[in-house]
């Protein structure tokens, strides 16, 4: 019986960066992958594919309507514009493919396909395509299946018209009415990416505003460029039922209908632990399924470690790439720093949202005294030149240390600015740091200096010291 010192279960981010980083260690590492291509949700049916889609829409529609930027509104009605995305789509998801399987060979990754289940504690049985079975053993499992739609047998999927975030993608027209079951990331990013084409796009959620968990300044700049884009908002609905009739999609909310063309149901995820045999183990889980670990991403079965989806929220592709890093790094027994303490988080809506650190509600529900700092874009030069009108910096500041608590952005390269401030954090910094640096001028990034002098200006209010 071949024998592996890790087997990783699962070529997503995390499992592809478990992989790697033991195999670097010296470890003979073998990667199992149900599906007939790598990459997982990340790549082939999530992360890569929707951000590839959103930035051909916001290419197509030059992402600003001022400014100097051209609009090329007709773009976005053309017959044959989506399905032309959809291919360029599947030419960035071949090359990063390519890309992940010569990183794997290079590092002598062992890669085996088929569906893996325990037979005990230290063996897989591994059914292949073709029916095919063979059992493989390892003294470390890392497991990395990922998470897929969250499914109910209620709402009629067809691939069509009732679609999920996967189904989604594989649109080869685009409809002139689209509603949208939920208000979280999946569903506000594919919301403006579809508004930006000159959908009709209409967000029906139960909850009073959307991204609850932002700060609500960030999240109400977000709505009000969505409002701008044409996109409707039914929150505080309870949906009743959902329906085909003909070509129409029926949503019946209480005692209204909306009828789309077609309509995407994005109300959460699961994991996919189906068929793993966890049960057998013991392995403990958490709420609805997401399998429980401690800081180093051990289960209660000391040598299994699960990472990325399986375990939960964030559930974004950078975290779960961290994760597999540092699971494999323990695994591997090393004694090294492997993770910094502040993790950037983005959502690829238009504009695009970043934060990292707390929150205003976090900070008050701690009594932390802080102060707030904001930057923003139609004060630089940039922004007025991109036509960013709206896009903003807010800086959370603690009043006693001046350390920076928190960086929220919404606005163009949001998920590229929110590093600076990131890194700030992470070597214990302060605002006065900020303040002391040299932006280069055009740029975005002079909303730190800006959000930072508006932060000290506040302290010097708060505290009397000049």
């Amino acid at each position: 019986m071949t024998h592996y010192d890790i087997l990783v279960i699962g070529s997503g981010p995390a499992g592809h960066r478990a992989a790697i980083q033991a195999a670097k260690r010296g470890k003979r590492v073998g990667l199992i992958e149900r599906k007939p291509r790598i990459g997982g949700a990340g790549l082939q049916t999530g992360t890569i594919p929707s951000k590839a889609l959103r930035e051909i829409a916001y290419s197509a529609t030059m992402g600003a309507s001022h400014g100097m930027r051209n609009v090329h509104p007709n773009i976005t009605r053309q017959h044959n514009f989506l399905s032309e995305s959809v291919i360029q789509k599947d030419i960035v998801i071949d090359k990063q493919e390519s890309v992940f399987l010569s990183q794997l060979m290079r590092n002598g990754v062992a890669l085996i396909p088929g569906e893996a289940g325990f037979s005990d504690a230290h063996t897989l049985k591994i059914k292949t395509l073709h029916g095919k079975e063979q059992h493989i053993q390892a003294d470390t499992f890392i497991l990395a299946t990922g998470s897929r739609p969250r499914r109910p047998t209620d709402v009629p999927f067809d691939k069509q018209r009732v679609l999920d975030s996967t189904s989604i993608l594989h649109m080869q027209e685009l409809p002139k009415t689209l509603s949208i079951v939920g208000s979280g990331v999946i569903a506000c990013e594919f919301a403006t990416i579809y508004a930006s084409l000159g959908v009709e796009v209409t967000i029906i959620d139960s909850h009073s505003k959307i991204l609850d968990f932002l700060c609500a300044d960030v999240s109400g700049n977000l709505e009000t460029s969505m409002r701008h884009m044409g996109i409707e908002f039914r929150m505080d609905e309870n949906i009743q039922s959902i329906a085909r009739h003909g070509d129409k999609v029926i949503l019946h909310c209480k005692e209204k209908y909306i009828e789309s063309d077609c309509l995407l149901y994005a109300l959460g995820r699961i994991p996919n632990t189906d068929g793993l045999g966890l049960d057998s183990l013991g392995i403990q889980c958490q709420k609805r399924g997401w399998i429980k670990t401690n800081q180093h991403y051990q289960t209660n079965v000391p040598h299994i470690y699960a990472v990325g989806d399986l375990i939960g929220a964030p559930a974004l592709a950078a975290t779960g790439m961290e994760q597999g890093r540092i699971a494999a790094l323990h695994a591997c027994d090393a004694n090294e720093t492997i993770t910094s303490s502040h993790l950037p988080m983005a959502i690829y809506t238009i504009p695009e949202v970043a934060w990292v650190g707390d929150t205003c509600t976090q900070l008050d529900d701690k009594h932390v005294d802080y102060v707030t700092g904001f930057g923003y874009y139609r004060e630089t030069a940039r922004g007025q030149i991109i036509g960013d009108s709206n896009g903003m910096l807010k800086l959370l500041v603690d009043t006693e240390t001046r350390k920076l608590l928190g960086v929220h952005i919404v606005g163009e390269s949001a998920s590229e600015l929110v590093h600076i401030g990131q890194m700030v954090m992470n070597l214990n910094g302060s605002v006065d740091d900020l303040i002391r640096h040299v932006f280069n001028y055009p740029t975005l990034a002079e909303c730190y200096k800006m959000a930072a002098l508006h932060c000290s200006s506040q302290l010097k209010k708060v505290t009397g010291v000049k």
